[in-house]
């Protein structure tokens, strides 16, 4: 059985439809990230989980627990938010026992002074701050203990709002983009602390981002929101390489995969260059459809007639890495090469070149955006099919 399950999750704010009807199941300790730009719905989705949000229809099953129409304390779902919700006036130890004080004591036991006179407290306050302890213990922040939010660093408060979601061992963990407010080398540190306490934990996780990198690099499987519609849930790497929808390929990917628009020939075959596919399914003769090709999988030389005819436009070192953005002869289409230092070396700007794609990476997609069924031609096949 799943750990967690969504069927059908709507949401409209009057005519405004934000959720489209979004289906995933995730499996025990299993790390999901939702990644997609900006509004296209992943936050309100985390929201509903965590029963901050109703949806307008759907619903949210945990465990086999209906959980919908529960409340967000009786859910055991722990959310660690973008900002992270610290309590300002309130210690690092404070603000990581307020769930196990919420949950462990009594309203009156709560109580500053009335709450230390009844009988138990002291013992839940100890056994409290035993957990709170071995929290800080495990992700290291034991000297952070007395500090309040004001006298820490982004990345102090970061871990200090994981641990005050850990601590409650909950059912379901939801994070909120929080690395989203941390610098650059810091949140490449911060990407494994967190992939280790979701392993050490062993619960399912939803993380939401807009970061591709977050995304593919942390999670078992990838879901691309576009628009309020779930387009695609899958590993990284089939994500990356499989993309099913047209929307899919280009959001993931760095630079932009190139796009060229071209139609299917009488012999249900697509050519451009050295890219020749021949097409299966709906699409027939005359049909417009996209081939896509990612940056890296393109060659840059001196003219060739198998090539695609472009001018270089400009390059961008990268240390590892060359950008190469040209400008496709005869169609001012822009289409960009990710080389080596190496295999740029002598392409300088407005220099004459062809462009060479790796056989079998491109990729094809109707005008819908849905990914189309091809096969690409060999020399021999291509030379046999028109005489």
């Amino acid at each position: 059985m799943s750990a967690l399950r969504l069927s059908g999750i709507t949401k409209s704010f009057g005519d405004n439809a934000i959720l489209k009807g979004i289906s995933l199941e995730a499996e025990p300790g299993e790390f999901i990230a939702l990644v997609g730009p900006s509004g296209c719905g992943k936050s309100t989705l985390l929201r509903i989980v965590a029963g901050l949000e109703h949806p307008t229809s759907g619903s949210v099953v945990a465990d086999g627990r209906e959980l919908t129409a529960l409340a967000p304390a009786e859910r055991n779902v722990a959310m660690v938010f973008q900002s992270y919700a610290l309590y300002p006036h309130l210690t690092a130890a404070q603000n990581i026992a307020v769930p196990l004080a919420m949950r462990k004591l009594t309203s009156v036991q709560r109580l500053p002074i009335l709450g230390n006179l009844l009988p138990g407290q002291k013992e839940a306050r100890s056994a409290i701050q035993r957990q709170v302890q071995d929290m800080a213990q495990s992700l290291k922040i034991e000297h952070l203990l007395d500090r309040k939010p004001g006298q820490m660093s982004g990345g102090q408060r970061q871990r200090v709002a994981l641990a005050r979601a850990m601590v409650r061992r909950p059912a379901l963990f939801l994070m909120d983009e929080p690395l989203s407010n941390l610098d650059a080398n810091l949140r490449v540190h911060a990407r494994g602390e967190i992939v280790d306490l979701h392993r050490r934990a062993g619960v399912p996780t939803l993380y939401v981002t807009h970061d591709q990198a977050e995304a593919l690099s942390m999670a078992d499987r990838v879901a691309v929101m576009i628009a309020g519609n779930l387009l695609q849930l899958a590993s990284p790497q089939a994500i990356y390489d499989d993309p099913a929808h047209i929307e899919v390929a280009r959001f993931l990917g760095q630079p932009r995969i190139n796009t060229l628009t071209t139609r299917v020939t009488s012999d249900r075959t697509v050519k451009l260059g050295n890219i020749c596919l021949t097409v299966s399914g709906a699409a027939r003769e005359g049909d417009e459809v996209t081939i896509a090709i990612r940056p890296e999988h393109l060659r840059v030389s001196s003219p060739n007639p198998s090539g695609i005819a472009a001018h270089v436009e400009r390059l961008e070192f990268l240390g590892s890495e060359v950008i190469v953005y040209m400008v496709i002869d005869g169609l001012n289409q822009p289409i960009v090469a990710k080389l080596t230092p190496a295999e740029a070396k002598g392409i300088s700007a407005s220099m004459p070149v062809s462009i060479l794609a790796e056989p079998g990476r491109a990729l094809l997609f109707a005008q819908d955006g849905k990914r189309l069924s091809s096969q690409p031609v060999t020399t021999d096949a291509l030379e046999v099919a028109h005489g």
